[in-house]
């Protein structure tokens, strides 16, 4: 046979070969209903084909704080030391009597000092655990402490029961009233008298919390309508205020007062869930946490210490 032919014998092969695959490809899909389309489709988008990428997880968010497990038992003679907020008096108290009643033989040292005297206990040593109101700074995190939040608290305007000012403020108000450019009571629909500030001192943590959160961060006026008080307690603040002036506490410490009121900001009170002024409560250890921080931080942050501060709130 000569080349010519073979070749034309080789091509009239091929066209038989695919023939005879085109029309087996065609029965194929007049059986299966498909189109050619669909069935590409199908392939290129699998779940198990080999070239369909898996996504990655998402990166676990960053902990604020490592968690302690609820302690089964605590040492009896166990003590724990706690100093700092004086927005957490409440939360600190009724977890002292409750971690005390289920675990016999303990004993938790309370006070009351102030957010920034608590973190200096710690850091000293003297104490095991600092209640703070505010966020830690940066520095205190590279000396080792970490934060532990606890709870959910608002910050309240207040006003003397004997105040005639019975309406709400705007925010803009709030801001203008604690920056001092709001002096008389005139300014704000009353009859004119001067309008008193009641302030915390500078280490208060709710002071700290108060200036970023509602002055953005701004200075706190210091005008002549202003009293800064020497020590950071709420109960000479609420008495300082008498029928003339203003100033801000942690809500759960005045919402049962028969002397004062809170004052709605944008008409909304303390109670509501989008109620502007709201910050978050922090316990604070430092690294390595000690036996006693570690247990009562179990305790505080377990279902059983968290009804505990929901019912001191």
């Amino acid at each position: 046979m000569t080349q010519k032919n073979e070749t034309g014998v080789l091509i009239l092969s091929l066209l038989v070969t695919a023939g005879i695959l085109g029309g087996g490809y065609w029965w194929f899909i007049q059986k299966s209903g498909q189109n050619p389309g669909t069935i590409l489709n199908n392939t290129q988008t699998s779940p198990s084909s080999p070239s369909s990428p898996t996504p990655l997880p998402s990166p676990p968010s960053p902990s604020i704080a490592s968690n302690f497990p609820f302690p089964t038992s605590v040492a009896s003679g166990t003590t724990v030391r706690v100093d700092g907020a004086t927005s957490m008096v409440l939360i600190n108290e009724a977890l002292k009597k409750s971690f005390q009643q289920q675990f016999p033989g303990t004993q938790v040292l309370t006070e009351a000092k102030g957010s920034d005297k608590g973190i200096i206990a710690l850091l000293t040593g003297t104490i095991d655990v600092a209640a703070l109101s505010r966020p830690l700074t940066a520095d205190e995190q590279k000396q080792g402490l970490v934060a532990v939040p606890v709870a959910k608290d608002a910050i309240a305007i207040v006003v003397g029961l004997t105040n005639p000012y019975g309406k709400g403020l705007t925010a803009t108000q709030v801001t203008e009233i604690f920056q001092g450019k709001i002096t008389d009571w005139s300014a704000l629909g009353e009859s004119a008298g001067t309008l008193r500030v009641i302030n915390r001192p500078s280490e208060s943590g709710t002071r700290q919390v108060f200036r970023e959160l509602v002055l953005m961060g701004s200075d706190f006026g210091n005008s002549a309508n202003f009293t800064t008080l020497p020590r950071d307690a709420t109960t000479p603040m609420l008495q300082a205020l008498g029928s003339d002036g203003i100033g801000y506490a942690t809500y759960a410490q005045v919402a049962n007062q028969q002397t004062v009121r809170t004052v709605p900001i944008d008409g909304l009170t303390p109670e509501a869930a989008n109620y502007p002024y709201q910050r978050t409560l922090y316990y604070v250890y430092k690294e390595p946490a000690n036996e006693s921080a570690k247990a009562f931080l179990g305790y505080a942050t377990s279902p059983n210490g968290q009804q505990v501060i929901i019912n001191a709130q």
